[in-house]
């Protein structure tokens, strides 16, 4: 599908779902409302509320702490998931060994792991990098370690019939194989994270997107709270189309999918 028509649809999704918002707080229906303005505000008053924030300049302080906490959860649990995605992945014996230690601790709740952090760490940011890195450590984890698990036996062997060594077995077979699933985690893992800095504000700090979002439920201000997450949303897709562009850049000798004429 051409991009711009793809966007256009985008863009038409979007502004249906914003009409029946509007309708739904704003147009009674059988003598009632289907959105009530007092649980869903309006987006209206979402809008206004999010054009003041950046006004004022309020905004910015708290939106620079969670991103410094969502890029640091990001990369340090992308980075470990890579690390020992690939290890596990090469090394059969330390994956038999640890199997059941790792499928204990990603079955562990992320929220009750929340109050830990903030035992250990304090309420500065690091309790909530701490949150967001088991979030995103898991994802690239098992994706890395498929992507070179699912390494064809035939390729293998015909690169080590070359005569090719183990480093040269990473970069030209291994690598290549595990990048495509690496970026499929990293586009979820980008949300992941900044969940992981969201909880970890949401329950206790003085800064960020959490915490405003908190407060704003404290006292009812279900405009605020609309406000808080609409920015929280769009921080995701701009982190997102960050993550699409470098893949783009690294992922350029992949074939691209056959185009959908439908």
């Amino acid at each position: 599908m051409h991009p711009v028509r793809l966007l256009f649809l985008q863009f038409l999704v979007a502004l249906a779902v914003i009409g029946i918002w509007q309708i739904g707080s704003t147009v009674e229906i059988g003598g009632d409302y289907l959105l009530p303005e007092f649980f869903f505000s309006t987006p209206v008053e979402v809008g206004k509320r999010v054009w003041q924030m950046f006004a004022s300049g309020m905004i910015w302080k708290h939106l620079s702490i969670t991103l410094t906490e969502t890029v640091l959860a990001f990369f340090i649990g992308s980075a470990g998931g890579v690390v020992f995605g690939f290890w596990f992945a090469r090394k059969p014996v330390v994956a038999a060994v640890f199997d059941p230690y790792v499928k204990m601790a990603n079955a562990l709740p992320r929220v009750v792991l929340a109050p830990i952090f903030m035992l250990w760490l304090g309420l500065g940011i690091w309790s909530k990098v701490a949150l967001g890195v088991t979030l995103v450590f898991f994802i690239v984890f098992f994706n890395v370690y498929q992507g070179v698990k699912e390494v064809s036996p035939v390729v293998l062997a015909n690169a080590r019939m070359m005569g090719m060594n183990e480093r040269q077995l990473f970069r030209s077979v291994y690598w290549p194989s595990a990048l495509s699933w690496m970026f499929s985690s990293l586009h979820t893992a980008v949300g992941f994270a900044l969940v992981g800095a969201v909880v970890g504000e949401y329950l206790g700090s003085a800064a960020g997107l959490g915490y405003l979002i908190h407060q704003a439920e404290g006292v009812f201000d279900v405009t605020g709270v609309f406000a808080g997450m609409f920015i929280l949303a769009a921080f995701v897709l701009v982190i997102d189309w960050g993550v699409s562009g470098i893949e783009r850049r690294l992922l350029v000798w992949r074939p691209q999918p056959a185009a959908d004429h439908g």
